[in-house]
This record gives structure tokens, C-alpha cells and sequence, in this order.
């Protein structure tokens, strides 16, 4: 691009708003005083003579024009932030507003000097040609870079160039608040107290105005007195700018979990199919026919497979029947992640996941991150399918609103759109669209957790072991619903209660605690199992709801019970013969012989022990010759003429006396006889033993007499 034009080139270059001939520009001239700007007007050297004219003295919105017919519009390339200019380094020394205005000024500068070079004109037209085209707005900037800088000449340019080649890049980050910033009256009062205690008010009630606000600052600080209101004004808005994650942290804990709080994966380390599953249940963002209804997932963490349940109400039967969904379609879990819902809680539940084999996992109470994928799968749902559906009412109060004023607007003009949030499907039709969404879109859309596969495509290239029920009846009859309460029964001779009637029960004995589950298919039914659910006892059966008649059942269920008891009691009859009550007597005896003959007395040291009397006393016994004893006859006759003694019974008191000394010598390592021991171990099994042995700890001594 030319710097100097003769008016022939200027009338080729037919400018908007200047002459199209060649004698037109030479009055143009003239008229505007060219002519006597000696530097700005030389001779022509080509053929045919005349004058050239510098391309400065052209207005700055004609000279814009000529040089965007030949240069075009100039774009900010990202060339214009060199990294070695913006490091980090030099924005240490800045502040966040100087930084950006040396930012914006490198920008310009860098626009400025790439227009002279593509242009190929010299630095000042083409610092001029830039200014007019950037007020023109020809110059493609970023929207911050204008912002910083709406105005710029090019004597602002040059001084740039020369504050940037003097003193480097740092000397292009102005901040003209630098100097009065945390300065004012509020922010430096008190030592920051004032400003700490609009940040606390603001915390505690965020809906406290500026002048609520001025009204407490003045009566807790006198010194302030005087402050505006627009000052209060501005300093609320600051502290709300500024301090705005630890306001929200303080006012809204679950929109600083959501918003703010560091986060990281939480992706759960599996590596197999159905090794984790996590459940949640939400209410549908979508109204049928008979109501809202509340939709169940079940995402299977290494494949992401999700499966939906539509349920009328939030209960634990609504789980079981999800579970039974995921099993029959993808097979039995080794764990699943729910949170603390009284559904997922409920005795019902946790019997099934028992039952089942299943580890239940729960998350802390408040803390649904603990099972995000769960939760992120819940709002897929909710925002992807269910505003597709007709009857949708929004995600929050603020979209519910919009809708119904639509549909208001819609109905005062007789528009179609009055149907908005008006529902087309029941639930049944419901399970059906989330089905064929889960299986079809959701399944097959590639998801980042799994670096762009599908659910699908996990799922199908698993070549690991899946475990299946067999056996689907089986798995129907735990997903019975149970009786009222905790489904626990305590069986009598009238059978079992339910909901105020009998259900009998032959195969039960009386006074046998039950679980009991109801059939869903037949009302007069239930079955009946051990307490703990482990084992199958037998049928009940309600003769008025199963359409029996009473009388029939009753005498067909005492039949059942008569062959039953028969059949224990021939088997207890021939177990209780082969117990004699002899053999029961000398066991209990033999035991007690047997423990008493384990005490052994330890032999002691002994030594010989001997005084005068005694050495004198045995002399003469040596010396004393034995009296012969009377004849056998004289012994019998001498005892025939003694009258007999007769010995009185034993009492009660007399015989637990004699086991009380015994007992006592055995206390002191004392060596009982053979007769006292089997007597003392026979007569502590009695109930006599035992029965004094109460009294005389409740009564004492008088207990004995």
C-alpha cells in the first residue's frame, strides 16, 4: 500500500464522501490548503508530472476506508500476547486490574505494528490508519480489550512504544483505583472491624438492606456516623463480589457443595460387571395421568447401565421390584450403594439384599457425592428425557412457574400451546418410554467415564462370569410382600392373624414365631418361614378369603396336625423308652463321684516327734501283755441284753445341714469318703438342695431350724 497518491490515484480510489475525478481532488486540494503543506505535498517523478499527496492528509474516516479496501478487517491474533511479555513473573508485581490494562495495551500495540507490516506503511500512518479504523470498530479485538481501552490515539500509541522499550511491559498495567483502594472510611474503619462486621451481618441475614445495614454499622461504630448510604451501597456490593464463595459457603451449604467445593473423579474402583450398584429414587419432573410418580434407578458402575422404575409412591416395595428388574436383566450384584431413604432403610429391603446375598453399602447421612453416579444418572434423566415428555413441569419452582404463566398467556389467546404441563400418559405408559429411553439413547451414547464408549459396548465385551437366578419363582416369592408390621407372627391354635382374620396353618406347631409373606396373587394365602426368613415352614391358608368352605378347612387342618403330631410323638415315644430312670439316677451320681474324687490331697513334709512322757509312756506299754478278749458267745449274749436304738429321719433342715459341713470340708481340702461323697452329689441335684439353698440365702440361720 502507497503512502503518496497523485489526485489521479485518489479519484481511482472513488472514497465515500470525496470527489471521483482528477480535477475534482486538484480543488479539493486547493480548497482544504494542501497545497501550502510543503511535507505533506511533493513533485511527482513519473511521466506526465504533477503533484503526489501523503495519504496523512486525508480525513481520518476516508484514510480508515482506503486502508480496510486494502488491508481488510484486522484480527487479534495470538501472537499479540507473547508469553515471554505476559509471565508470571511480571504479573506478581500487578494488581488484577493492571494487569488486564497491560494486557489490553500489548494487544493494540501488537494490532498496530502487524497493520504496518502487512500494509507495508510507515509506523505513524500507520498508527493513524489504525486509530480510525479502531474507532470504526474495524479492528477485530477481543470484547475485554475494548472495554479496557474504548479510545486510543496515536500519540497514545507512541507513548507505549516508549514506556515499553524504557521500562518494560510492567509499565503498561495501569490501576488508576490502586491508590485510594481499601482506603475508605468503611473498609479501613475500626481496623477492618466495620468491614468484618457488614461481611458477619450479611452472613447471617442475607436479606438485610444497605440501610439495615448503616443503622447497625452506626450504633456498634460511632465513629462513622456521617458514611452515605450510597458508600454502605457500594461496600456491599464489594463484599458480595469478592467474599462471594465463603457467603454462600456460610447462607447455602448445598450450593457451595454443588458450586465451589473441590471435587475430584469419585469413580468407584470396580473391575467387573455387577460388582457395584448404586440406587436412588426422585420425584419425576413429569405429571400423569393419576399423578406424579417418583422414578428408581439402578446404574451398574462398570458399565454405566441404567434401569428405570416408575413408581406411584415412594416405598420399599418400589426397591425390591427395581432390584428384581436389574437382576433378571443383568444378573445378581455383589454390592449395592443407596443412601440413608427410610425405603432403602426398611426391614423389608435389607431382608431382601440378606437373602439375597447382597452387601449393602450406605452412604453418610448428607452426603450425596458419596454416590454420584447415581445422582449424575438422576439428572441425565431428568433433563434429557423428561422435558420430551408431555406433562413436563419443570425442574424447580422458578420453571414451573414460566410454564403455567405460558400456558396462561396460551389459553387467553386460544392458542395450542395451552396444553403446556397438561399430562397425556398414566404410569404404566411412563415405565414404558423411560424402558425404551434407558435401552436405547442412554445406552448407546457415549459416556466420559467410560473415554467415549457406551454402556452397551462395556457390557458386551465383558467376558467375565455373571451369576443368574435360576430359578425366577424363587426369586418372586422374597419379593412377596410381607404381612402388616414387620411381617412377624406368632403362630396359635387358631392359626395365624392377619389383617383381623386366621389364616390356619397344620404344618405349624402353636407358639411358633413366623416371618410370613403374603401371596400377591391370591389374598387367602401366605407362607410362612422361620423367623429369620431362612427357612420354608409351609403354606397358611384363610378359608373365607381363599373361598374354602371354614368348616371343611378346620377339620381338614386339625387332620394334618393329629398326622403330624402322631408321627413326633411315636418318634418321641420310642426315644423316651430307651431312657431309663435308673440310668439317669447313676449318671448324675457317677458325675458327681467323679468330680469330687479329683480332689487330691498333697502329701506333706513330716518328721518324727517324740518327748520324755512320751519314750516312758511307750516303755511300758511294751511291757503290758494283752487282756484276752471274752468268747463270741459272751459278746452276743452281753449284746443281746442292750435294748436296740432306733434312728429318727432325717429333716429337711437336718440333711442340708450335714451337706453344708461337707461342703465346708471340701472348702478346707478335707478328704471326703466315698459314702459322703455320693450322698453329697446325689442330694445337691435335688430340688430340696436347691430350694434351702434359697432359703437360707434369704433367710440365714432361721432358715435351718
Amino acid at each position: 500500500m502507497r503512502d503518496w497518491l497523485s489526485a489521479q490515484d485518489l479519484a481511482s480510489l472513488a472514497l465515500p464522501g470525496l470527489p471521483a475525478t482528477e480535477r475534482g481532488w486538484r480543488d479539493y486540494a486547493e480548497r482544504e490548503g494542501w497545497l501550502a503543506q510543503n511535507d505533506k505535498v511533493r513533485a511527482r517523478q513519473g511521466r506526465g508530472g504533477g503533484l503526489e499527496f501523503h495519504m496523512d492528509l486525508l480525513p481520518s474516516a476516508t484514510l480508515a476506508a482506503y486502508v480496510a479496501k486494502h488491508v481488510g478487517a484486522v484480527d487479534l491474533k495470538a501472537e499479540c500476547f507473547s508469553p515471554l511479555e505476559t509471565s508470571a513473573a511480571n504479573d506478581a508485581q500487578l494488581t488484577l486490574p493492571a494487569v488486564e490494562s497491560r494486557d489490553a495495551r500489548l494487544a493494540l500495540l501488537a494490532a498496530a505494528d502487524r497493520l504496518a507490516r502487512d500494509g507495508a506503511m510507515s509506523r505513524n500512518f500507520a498508527d493513524r490508519a489504525f486509530v480510525a479504523l479502531y474507532r470504526m470498530e474495524k479492528i477485530e479485538v477481543a470484547p475485554w480489550v475494548r472495554q479496557a481501552i474504548p479510545v486510543v490515539t496515536p500519540r497514545t500509541l507512541r507513548h507505549w512504544r516508549t514506556l515499553k522499550l524504557r521500562n518494560g511491559i510492567s509499565r503498561l498495567g495501569v490501576d488508576k483505583g490502586a491508590a485510594r483502594r481499601g482506603k475508605g472510611a468503611l473498609e479501613s474503619g475500626e481496623q477492618g472491624k466495620v468491614r468484618a462486621f457488614l461481611l458477619a451481618a450479611i452472613a447471617k441475614q442475607p436479606h438485610l438492606t444497605s440501610d439495615h445495614l448503616k443503622a447497625l454499622c452506626e450504633d456498634k461504630f460511632p465513629s462513622i456516623n456521617g458514611v452515605s448510604l450510597r458508600s454502605f451501597q457500594r461496600l456491599r456490593a464489594k463484599i458480595e463480589r469478592e467474599d462471594k464463595v465463603l457467603l454462600t459457603k456460610a447462607t447455602n451449604p448445598d450450593a457451595f457443595k454443588s458450586k465451589y467445593r473441590l471435587t475430584g473423579s469419585n469413580s468407584h474402583p470396580v473391575s467387573r460387571l455387577n460388582e457395584l450398584w448404586q440406587i436412588d429414587a426422585s420425584p419425576a419432573d413429569v405429571m400423569c395421568v393419576d399423578g406424579r410418580h417418583s422414578v428408581y434407578l439402578c446404574v451398574d458402575i462398570f458399565s454405566r447401565r441404567l434401569i428405570v422404575y416408575v413408581s406411584k409412591t415412594p416405598r420399599a416395595e418400589a426397591v425390591a421390584l427395581l432390584i428384581r428388574r436389574a437382576i433378571l436383566a443383568w444378573g445378581v450384584p455383589e454390592r449395592v450403594h443407596t443412601d440413608n431413604g427410610s425405603d432403602f432403610t426398611a426391614k423389608s429391603t435389607q431382608r431382601l439384599f440378606a437373602a439375597l446375598g447382597i452387601e449393602v453399602e450406605l452412604s453418610r447421612p448428607f452426603q450425596p457425592q458419596e454416590k454420584g453416579h447415581v445422582e449424575r444418572a438422576v439428572r441425565t434423566f431428568q433433563h434429557d428425557l423428561a422435558p420430551l415428555i408431555e406433562g413436563f413441569i419443570g425442574h424447580n419452582v422458578g420453571d414451573r412457574k414460566v410454564i403455567e404463566e405460558r400456558r396462561a398467556f396460551s389459553q387467553r389467546l386460544g392458542l395450542d400451546d395451552a396444553g403446556a404441563m397438561k399430562p397425556k400418559y398414566a404410569g404404566a405408559e411412563l415405565q414404558g418410554i423411560c424402558d425404551d429411553w434407558a435401552r436405547g439413547r442412554y445406552a448407546n451414547r457415549p459416556h466420559s467415564g467410560l473415554n467415549g464408549a457406551t454402556p452397551f459396548e462395556i457390557a458386551a465385551a465383558f467376558d467375565g462370569v455373571v451369576r443368574r437366578i435360576d430359578d425366577v419363582r424363587a426369586l418372586d416369592l422374597l419379593l412377596a410382600p410381607i404381612a402388616g408390621g414387620d411381617g412377624t407372627r406368632i403362630v396359635t391354635k387358631k392359626g395365624v392373624r392377619i389383617d383381623h382374620s386366621y389364616y390356619l396353618a397344620p404344618n405349624v406347631m402353636p407358639e411358633t414365631r413366623v416371618f410370613v409373606r403374603m401371596d400377591p396373587e391370591d389374598m387367602g394365602r401366605a407362607w410362612l418361614f422361620s423367623e429369620d426368613g431362612a427357612e420354608f415352614l409351609g403354606e397358611a391358608i384363610c378359608p373365607e378369603l381363599a373361598g374354602i368352605d371354614p368348616k371343611a378347612a378346620v377339620m381338614e387342618a386339625r387332620a394334618q396336625q393329629k398326622r403330624l403330631l402322631e408321627e413326633s410323638a411315636a418318634q418321641l415315644r420310642a426315644d423316651m423308652r430307651q431312657i431309663k430312670a435308673r440310668d439317669m439316677v447313676d449318671v448324675i451320681v457317677r458325675k458327681a463321684a467323679k468330680d469330687a474324687g479329683k480332689l487330691v490331697e498333697f502329701p506333706k513334709r513330716e518328721e518324727s516327734y517324740t518327748t520324755a512322757g512320751l519314750e516312758a509312756a511307750g516303755e511300758a506299754a511294751g511291757k503290758v501283755q494283752a487282756s484276752p478278749l471274752p468268747n463270741s458267745n459272751q459278746f452276743v449274749d452281753a449284746k443281746s441284753e442292750v435294748a436296740p436304738v432306733h434312728h429318727l429321719p432325717e429333716t429337711r433342715q437336718q440333711r442340708f445341714r450335714r451337706a453344708r459341713e461337707l461342703e465346708a470340708r471340701l472348702e478346707n481340702n478335707e478328704r471326703l469318703s466315698n459314702e459322703e461323697a455320693l450322698w453329697l452329689g446325689g442330694y445337691q441335684v435335688g430340688a430340696e438342695y436347691h430350694a434351702m439353698k434359697e432359703m437360707f440365702e434369704e433367710f440365714g440361720e432361721s432358715a435351718l431350724r
